[in-house]
């Protein structure tokens, strides 16, 4: 159990880490509503999260 904990810790940091690198601290927001809509079981908040990142992932075909 200690190890899929550690598993999931490092996959977490690591698909934060990209977000930022890709996408900036919009991306990170957008993942931090996205996540925190989902653990409050918000549809607001995680279709703001969702809608944010998105955008960010179609801007360059806009």
């Amino acid at each position: 159990m200690p190890v899929l904990a550690l598993v999931s810790a490092v996959l977490v940091i690591t698909l934060e880490q990209f977000v930022q690198w890709k996408y900036g601290v919009a991306g990170i927001i957008g993942l931090l509503l996205l996540t925190i809509g989902i653990k409050a079981k918000s549809p607001g908040v995680s279709s703001a999260g969702a809608v944010l990142l998105a955008l960010l992932v179609a801007r360059p075909a806009l």
